[in-house]
């Protein structure tokens, strides 16, 4: 009878402790940052880099749960260096941190890579103690638009001659993520390798179908049914870095992209009413390239001007020169990453006063 007992109690301290452990992707006490559709509750589904889930923990260990074949993210444990982690096909739970001091510990996680083709999902923690009210959010926003510059492609390359690897793309250390981070700022990112304004790399003269402003309004890059409610996100600051693959192979037409320029300008304007927009040019811009984006943007922000929005900017970011290495295909390389952060963190500091 009392091994009875006792094997029924222990069975209900196991339970309790699964059910305590377990903590699914909905909890209200996961801060989530970045477009992501809720479709599935128990297994939230993304595409853009720097998608990012928060939380506080108490415990010594914490793992984390997705699909598998999620893709690579960054793991931030209270204020230790970041690491890196994969979810290979064969991957559902990584291990985070174990052996940590008892004691309330903060994890934070973030998409790393283009998630288009690996379709990622969250699908929650498990830890070996509790969960606790969330991290607090800044106030301070932007939504990064962009390319592979943003993506940050290759930044973690060692050569310009390597190709394109997801093991080598790393967001985190983008020009965009080192901004929002230098400036506190929660972020968002729209944005895909090898897709402008008006014209995708290599696409035909005319335009491309798909570029990112005909893209821009969906949830997920890769479902065209899901459209993203705006009202989920209103940023402060908005930074389109697009351009570079517009003007690729020297075919291309400066008309059409200062059309489709000043087109998404106002589309964006419709969006974020109060926002700061600024159109950027990105370092892979160099030459006459570089002479006929900056015409083109220098106008369109001009004419928005004239017409009375005074909450448009231009910003340039330093051409690429190789003197701070590159990363695979001739891409930014993580130092030259952290000059373009430098250089744009300073402006945003200007034209929104924050320290």
């Amino acid at each position: 009878m009392r091994n009875v007992l006792i094997a029924a109690a222990f069975a209900v301290l196991t339970t309790g402790a699964a059910q305590a452990a377990d903590i699914p992707a909905n909890d209200k006490n996961i801060a989530y940052c970045g477009r992501i559709s809720w479709k599935n509750p128990q297994s939230p589904a993304f595409s853009y880099p720097g998608v990012s889930a928060e939380l506080n923990f108490e415990g010594t260990e914490i793992c984390m749960k997705a699909k598998p074949g999620s893709g690579y993210f960054m793991v931030e444990i209270d204020d230790e260096l970041p690491f890196k982690i994969h979810f290979s096909d064969s991957d559902s739970v990584m291990t985070l941190a174990e052996g940590l001091p008892q004691g309330k510990h903060r994890v934070k996680v973030v998409y790393a890579v283009e998630g288009y083709s690996l379709k990622p999902e969250f699908r929650g923690f498990t830890t070996d103690g509790r969960l606790l009210p969330p991290p607090a959010q800044s106030g301070r926003t932007i939504e990064f638009i962009g390319n592979s510059i943003t993506c940050g492609y290759g930044i973690e390359a060692h050569s310009k001659d390597d190709d394109f690897s997801f093991a080598t793309e790393n967001h985190y250390y983008s020009y965009a993520a080192q901004t929002a981070r230098a400036l506190g700022a929660r972020y968002y990112t729209v944005a895909r390798s090898g897709y402008g304004m008006y014209r995708n790399y290599g696409g035909p003269v005319e335009g491309s179908k798909d570029c990112i402003p005909a893209l821009y309004d969906r949830t997920l890059f890769y479902d065209a049914d899901e459209k993203w409610d705006f009202s989920l996100f209103q940023p402060e600051v908005v930074c389109v870095n697009l351009g570079t693959n517009d003007t690729s192979l020297n075919n291309y037409d400066a008309e059409l992209l200062e059309e489709a320029s000043r087109d998404f300008l106002k589309r964006l304007r419709g969006y974020y009413p109060d926002a700061k927009i600024v159109m950027l040019t990105g370092c892979l811009l160099t030459g006459k390239r570089l002479e006929v984006v900056t015409t083109v943007l220098d106008k369109v922000v001009a004419e928005a001007k004239a017409a009375g929005d005074n909450e448009v900017y231009r910003f340039d970011m330093s051409p690429h020169t190789g003197s701070l290495g590159y990363g695979a295909d001739w891409h930014p390389s993580w130092r030259q990453s952290n000059k373009m952060a430098v250089e744009l963190t300073g402006f945003l500091r200007q034209i929104t006063g924050w320290e």
